[in-house]
């Protein structure tokens, strides 16, 4: 019986043994493959300075209207992720895709990730930019976002477009568990994950350069120190719109993912928001997913332009 009990204490210490070895090397090859990747990040956009801190932008096209493009959370790389999209509307318009602070190559900020703060940068950033007039368009959380922003700057923003865009009435929800997700980054577990299924990283249908580099700035920008922080302010940013609405004479479109089960009446919500517009509509694109901008490019940018075309006749 002895003989057993040792026997058995022994597999159970070199089974022990062995997944602090996997660990360690786990670890030693993310820390190892961090510092490499660091070097491979390849430049796209420019630096404009907001708050004394880089902030990137791309630009693309020359069109007399301009359109502003904000992502949804978390995205690791908006100019790349908003690509096929950029590349639709980029023959019609000058389009700006703006990256939030710990976004894509935006530096990190100390500054709490409130709705005040994240509206005002993306002002302070178009106002370096000499853009006063525009179309913004946002995905995801940028509905939230957006709502605040054009009632702030309603002067500037000529329009507002949402890619299945969040909305008041359904609340922040849960605030994500950012220290279990820092801990698969940092372990280099979730690196592993991503060796084993590349799937995993979010990216829309381009070259395999450009998804390499995705991949690189997910393992980079994952629950930094500004998106773990936006996080934990979803609920206060989300309540700080909920009696706010779009403005009557702004033109207000959406683009939904018709077959989102995700959140309870998910469609009816976004017709509420419009229902009082001069000029506001709802698309459904069913078979889509909440990144309607990786799929449908193209109708996005002909149904847009077709929209306002209609409303440029009347």
């Amino acid at each position: 019986m002895k003989k057993t009990l040792f026997v058995l204490l022994k597999v159970l210490g070199i089974i022990l043994l062995v997944i602090i070895a996997l660990l360690v090397i786990m670890y030693a090859v993310n820390a190892v493959s961090n510092r490499s990747e660091e070097a491979k990040i390849q430049s796209y956009g420019q630096h404009v300075t907001v708050d004394g801190k880089n902030m990137n932008v791309l630009i693309q096209g020359s069109g007399e209207e301009t359109i502003v493009l904000f992502p949804g959370y978390g995205t690791a790389a908006p100019a790349l992720d908003f690509k096929p999209l950029v590349d639709e509307l980029a023959p019609f318009y000058k389009v700006v895709v703006v990256e939030p602070f710990g976004y894509g190559l935006s530096d990190i900020t100390e500054k709490e990730r409130t709705i005040e703060n994240i509206t005002s940068e993306l002002h302070e950033a178009l106002q370096q930019l000499k853009i006063d007039r525009y179309i913004l368009m946002g995905h995801s959380i940028s509905g939230i976002y957006g709502l605040e922003y054009v009632n702030q700057y309603r002067n500037e923003v000529s329009a507002f477009v949402g890619i299945d865009t969040s909305v008041p009435a359904q609340g922040g929800g849960e605030e994500l568990p950012v220290d279990a997700m820092k801990m698969l980054k940092d372990s280099g577990f979730y690196r592993l994950l991503l060796k084993l299924s590349p799937d995993q990283v979010i990216a829309p249908d381009v070259d395999e350069e450009t998804k390499e580099q995705i991949r690189i700035l997910t393992l980079r920008n994952m629950m930094n120190a500004n998106i773990a922080n936006e996080s934990k302010y979803f609920d206060d940013n989300f309540k700080a719109v909920e009696h706010k609405q779009f403005p009557a004479d702004l033109p207000l479109i959406f683009f939904l993912d018709g077959s989102s089960t995700d959140v309870e009446n998910w469609i009816p919500m976004h017709e509420e928001q419009v229902k009082d517009s001069i000029n506001g509509k709802v698309v459904t694109m069913e078979d889509g997913t909440h990144y309607l901008h990786h799929q449908y490019s193209k109708e996005i940018t002909e149904q847009f332009r077709a929209f306002m075309s209609e409303i440029a006749a009347d």
